[in-house]
């Protein structure tokens, strides 16, 4: 009988949605996106149906999800400056509510977290984008196959989100 299941999410159009089950890799889903004319949006149904199957199949479970908190990337000079105008701006903040809300009305309690902290507890600050995934495949035999390419970053991102969540969770039941 599962005990938990905990949720990981990378909440961009790229992102993913991870679980672990008692800590083991589970189901990985790439962010669902329908579209609204020429561009895509968060399809809030479509990663609803996900948390019900996953709930469905895990009955008694206890359920969480730990979700990347984003921000909206305004202009900076300098070279290397990722920038973001005032619409995508909006449209990324659009799906970020999106996720968190199915969560939310769902009943699924989250914890949302700086990409900064996750990344510096797995020693991932200050690396390449592909080192996610990399180690996420040695950390994760069991989700190697669902990250071999290298557009799958958003699904290692989601990985180590989910991980990061249930190990604070653990170590709050084990000082509680």
């Amino acid at each position: 009988m599962t005990l938990r299941v905990t949720f990981g999410v990378d909440p961009g159009l790229s992102g993913a949605v991870a679980t672990l089950i008692d800590g083991e890799p589970g189901p990985i889903l790439d962010m669902p996106v329908m579209r609204t004319g020429e561009k895509g949006e968060v399809d809030a149904f479509a990663l609803a149906a996900f948390v019900r199957r996953m709930r469905g199949e895990h009955p008694g479970a206890t359920f969480s999800a730990g979700i990347e908190r984003v921000r909206a990337m305004p202009d900076r000079s300098g070279p290397n400056v990722r920038k973001m105008g005032a619409q995508s701006s909006f449209n990324f903040g659009d799906g970020f509510g999106q996720v968190k809300s199915v969560f939310r009305v769902l009943g699924v309690p989250t914890d949302l977290v700086e990409a900064v902290v996750w990344k510096r507890r797995f020693a991932l600050l200050g690396q390449e984008k592909d080192a996610a995934r990399l180690l996420a495949i040695s950390r994760f035999p069991g989700a190697a196959a669902q990250l071999q390419r290298k557009k799958d970053g958003g699904r290692a991102d989601a990985l180590w989100i989910a991980l990061w969540h249930d190990q604070m969770l653990q170590q709050g039941r084990a000082a509680a």
